[in-house]
């Protein structure tokens, strides 16, 4: 793979067998990509998108999601994906004089590309970087970056004032984005980060506002949807505790068990 830092490669290529039932990450650099077979199911925490094979997508920075990789029948799951970092586009801002014009156009955190030649053409360029063993130099890699940049501005002009917004998230309404926002297990310092705040003052805030420490609050909170979905919508305790932010099934047992004196399986039957 192609890569030009040690964390993360530049140009990514996904690969499954199997169903990977439920995941979660954060997404600190912009994502341009194209799903090559199966299913991806990505929830922002606000919409639900399904892409399919041959779609194309762009996820922007600094969003919370979920997802599922669901491979076709007898098939793989696979997609490609190209990571356009900070330190290029901010190079690209200045050596093509493109700029963005902040809170002109506020985009999703996904945003739907349509099938353009013009992306076809340039995924299917990518699938010689990703082959195993395949050394590709870093003047090689910058190319393919800065190509990205120049057809997503091509087909999505759109995207200028999302691409080259280099500022860090503002201040926003806490209570509102924990509550969309509970479900995704991240520590509380990613929290604080996406709503524009200092760890100290995030939870300072929280406290005066929820009068309850994040943590209190998180587990709470956590537990009542998942009190839900199994007591109302008849899921299995198996099938929730992921989409309700619990990191094990044990611990999810344990915590419901003591907050409700019964474990979720007794709920369940």
């Amino acid at each position: 793979m192609a890569g030009n830092n040690a964390e993360r490669p530049s140009i990514a290529y996904s690969c499954y067998h199997a169903r990977n039932r439920e995941g979660e990450q954060f997404v600190p650099e912009h994502v341009f990509s194209c799903q090559l077979t199966g299913t991806l199911t990505v929830n922002t925490g606000v919409k639900e998108y399904v892409f399919r094979e041959g779609d194309f997508r762009f996820i922007r920075r600094d969003q919370l999601i979920k997802f599922i990789k669901q491979p076709p029948p007898d098939g793989i799951f696979q997609s490609i994906s190209i990571y356009l970092d900070q330190e290029t586009l901010r190079k690209f801002s200045m050596e093509s004089g493109y700029s963005a014009e902040p809170g002109r156009h506020q985009a999703d955190a996904v945003t739907i590309l349509k099938q353009e030649p013009l992306i076809k053409s340039y995924m299917d360029s990518l699938l010689p970087y990703v082959q195993p063993n395949q050394l590709i130099n870093e003047q090689l890699q910058q190319l393919k970056l800065k190509e990205a940049i120049l057809i997503l501005l091509q087909c999505r002009p759109d995207l200028k004032d999302i691409l080259f917004d280099f500022r860090e998230p503002g201040k926003i309404d806490l209570e509102e984005f924990m509550n969309r926002n509970y479900k995704f297990n991240v520590q509380l310092k990613r929290f604080a980060y996406l709503t524009g705040r200092s760890l100290a003052t995030f939870k300072r805030d929280f406290e005066h506002i929820f009068h309850t420490s994040p943590s209190k609050w998180l587990l709470q909170r956590r537990l009542q949807e998942a009190h839900y979905l199994i007591s109302e919508k008849g899921k299995a305790p198996s099938d929730v505790y992921l989409d309700t932010g619990f990191e094990d099934l044990s611990h999810f047992s344990f915590a419901f068990k003591k907050m409700y004196g019964v474990p979720p399986s007794r709920l369940a039957g």
